[in-house]
């Protein structure tokens, strides 16, 4: 019996009315720098970016009575208000039924590898804190009758941590998070482009002082731009992940992170090798990722010729029918690609079907309509002939349904009720899709309250490198709110910033080069364009550093990323309208990003770094040699992992050289410590916590 979800409930998780923003603050001073009159605002602490991390991060300082300041490109339209699948996941520790604690949920987020054990101990702990702040907030998770919060199993996680509110729990996390910052009177700019930050002294000495920015509300005839100052002792990245990098891409459209920003400020990147990539509808029109009940309804998956034709394609890889839909139906859980799961006729053998058939120059959908076909003339599909995990979790749902969109209905309408939102519906018709870039699990490296190597400057949300090789699906949305809270704290408690002093020395000096920095990058005559480097840049990404990755070409790859750089450096980039500006500047962002990730991809793959979360390195020399129906694919044939690299991080770093690389081994820590109340109180209350990056002990979990 399918469960019939009123019209009302299923529009209110759908359509997510996002908070009308307050008056913006304007500001009676100016700075003159370099013959530029801009505007100059004041701020303890500035906010680069307006999602979920961010939000947090500014509603926790003001509550400590910080004088904060949000700056955004595009309010409500940035990954967490736009992006989900069936439904979106939050990864936190769960009491319920399976007897959790810290150290077991601290032990998975790190499993991968690259990942440091204090960070997974601090968003273990963090998690159940920053839930019921968000239940309290006004978030709707989900309950059974005596209280406990719903749970089911994620990608890279066997114990059942995740929960949800639906497809749009990111966006209805923003949501909230946004009426708590307008209530607390939290300043918003939005339109605001943060170009540049602002950093005074050398060496260990640097710290940062600012932002410069471009702001649509500041043009004027004399300062056609929109440039303006924002001075700040502190400043915190959560402008995202570079969802431009990639070609194909399921990010929103105009999403360009912070990962650039950092570069040019000579802050230290870690993890860059490490993204996610899976299925998921295109961004050309309503991007989505096709993880959960999508799959688990075991839709028919073919793909379309230039001519029309169909082709069964999974046919060729799988050897059974029963093969075939157990393993679309694990998709659901098993989402992101993985090496390994190529081998032994896995999941993932789907991502690198599709991926070939996408190569082919054919067109993939998947047809709620249709069962999947069967594999050559073995037996058709049945809901009786399935994999034993498969047939027990279909039959604890209760989705015994005899087509794919009926038991998709069943176990989640909204999945439906979405897609109709954007005039597909796919209980009528096939719905296409492809393998796609979807997060970056490296970024900024930050310690234990998210500071990063620029005293004074902090990272949060997918801007910070803190996710390591397999994080579990929802993982991320949790360590936002962990970092964005845990920042507002550390920069409250140890920062006394005074935004009424202007005389910070070399202040007039920061500004002055970020302005020169800009002006070498907007030269209305340089044959370079934005969309000429954003077809090189993306082009190369899918191509080169995608999920299939040659280990022959990424030294290449890099060489022509370096190229592109040095013609930018020296030729600038072309724009029309003052409004496209902004755009330039962040795709010198990102031709800089780009160059990163691939000065990253090659240090690993020439010390012998094999395939692990993000991507296979092909390699005909590979131990890994992935099977179909049809034969051995020797052409996919890939590198085993080093497990001596789980130990490890490769840090990147922009300097006047060039990209500098390097390792480091992941910061350790002893669950086995135990804190003492009387000896450890005085520490909090004295603030001495805040002194470090972290204790080696652990409290116990």
């Amino acid at each position: 019996m399918t469960l019939e979800v009123p019209q009302h409930i299923l529009d209110a998780l759908t359509d997510v009315d996002m908070p009308k923003l307050p008056a913006e603050p304007a500001t009676a001073e100016t700075i003159v720098v370099s013959g530029a009159e801009m505007p100059l605002y004041r701020r303890a602490c500035v906010v680069v970016g307006s999602g979920a991390a961010g939000l947090r991060a500014a509603v926790e300082a003001k509550r400590r009575g910080v004088d904060v300041l949000v700056l955004s490109q595009n309010a409500w339209g940035g990954t967490s208000a736009c992006s989900g699948s069936d439904k979106q996941t939050l990864h936190t520790a769960n009491t319920a039924n399976a007897g959790d604690n810290f150290g077991a949920m601290a032990r998975a987020l790190g499993a991968g590898g690259a990942m440091d054990e204090d960070t997974a101990y601090v968003e273990a702990v963090g998690s159940a804190r920053m839930m019921a702040s968000l239940q309290y907030l006004g978030l709707p998770l989900p309950q059974d009758p005596l209280g406990g919060t719903l749970r089911y199993q994620t990608d890279h996680d066997e114990v059942g941590r995740a929960t949800s509110c639906g497809p749009r729990t990111s966006r209805l996390m923003v949501k909230v998070l946004a009426e708590e910052a307008i209530r607390l009177g939290v300043p918003i700019l939005n339109h605001t482009t943060a170009v540049q930050i602002l950093v005074v002294g050398t060496g260990a000495e640097r710290r940062v002082v600012g932002v410069l920015a471009l702001r649509a509300a500041e043009r004027t005839e004399a300062n056609p731009l929109g440039l303006a100052v924002f001075r700040s002792d502190a400043v915190v990245l959560a402008a995202g992940g570079p969802g431009e990098l990639y070609r194909d891409s399921v990010y929103p459209n105009g999403c360009f992170g912070s990962l650039g920003l950092a570069l040019a400020a000579g802050i230290d990147l870690v993890n860059l090798t490490e993204s996610q990539f899976g299925i998921g509808t295109r961004r050309e029109g309503f991007p989505w990722n096709l993880s959960g009940t999508y799959v688990q309804a075991m839709p028919h998956i073919y793909s379309v010729d230039a001519d029309g034709r169909e082709h069964h394609f999974l046919a060729d890889y799988y050897r059974t029918t029963r093969e075939l839909a157990s393993n679309v139906f694990r998709k659901g859980y098993q989402w992101p690609f993985h090496a390994t799961r190529m081998l032994d006729f896995g999941s993932s053998l789907v991502d690198l079907a599709i991926v070939r058939e996408s190569a082919a120059g054919r067109r993939v959908f998947m047809d709620f309509l249709r069962n999947p076909l069967p594999v050559g003339d073995d037996l058709p599909f049945s809901l009786d002939r399935l994999d034993d995990d498969v047939r027990r979790y279909l039959g604890t749902a209760g989705a015994d349904q005899a087509l794919p969109i009926e038991r998709l209905r069943h176990m989640n309408p909204l999945a439906i009720e979405l897609y109709r939102r954007y005039k597909v519906d796919i209980a009528r018709e096939p719905l296409e899709f492809a393998v796609n870039n979807q997060h970056m699990n490296g970024g900024v490296m930050v310690d234990v309250w998210g500071r990063t190597s620029l005293s004074g400057c902090y990272a949060v949300g997918e801007a910070a490198g803190t996710h390591g090789v397999t994080r579990p699906g929802g993982a991320a949305l949790n360590a936002g709110q962990v970092f964005g809270t845990r920042a507002a704290e550390h920069l409250a408690a140890r920062f006394d910033p005074d935004p009424a002093d202007a005389g910070t020395a070399g202040f007039h000096e920061a500004v002055g080069e970020a302005l020169a920095g800009v002006r070498a990058v907007l030269r209305p005559g340089s044959p370079l364009s934005v969309r000429t480097i954003r077809a090189e840049v993306q082009d190369r990404m899918s191509d080169k550093a995608g999920m299939i990755c040659e280990a022959a070409e990424v030294e290449t790859a890099l060489a022509d990323a370096k190229s592109l750089n040095a013609r930018i450096r020296s030729e600038g980039i072309s724009y029309g309208r003052p409004a496209e500006a902004g755009r330039a500047l962040q795709w010198r962002q990102m031709a800089l990003a780009s160059e990163a990730v691939l000065t990253a991809l090659d240090h690993f793959v020439r010390s012998g770094g094999g395939s692990r979360g993000a991507r296979a390195i092909i390699d005909r020399d590979g131990e890994s040699l992935p099977l179909a129906r049809t034969g051995a694919l020797e052409d996919c044939r890939f590198r085993k992992e080093r497990d001596a690299q789980r130990g490890e991080q490769i840090v990147v770093a922009s300097g006047r050289d060039g990209m500098r690389v390097s390792t480091r081994a992941n910061r350790s820590f002893d669950e086995s410590g135990r804190s003492f109340f009387e000896r450890d109180w005085p520490d909090w209350l004295t603030g001495r916590i805040f002194s470090s990056g972290g204790r080696k002990s652990a409290v116990d979990g």
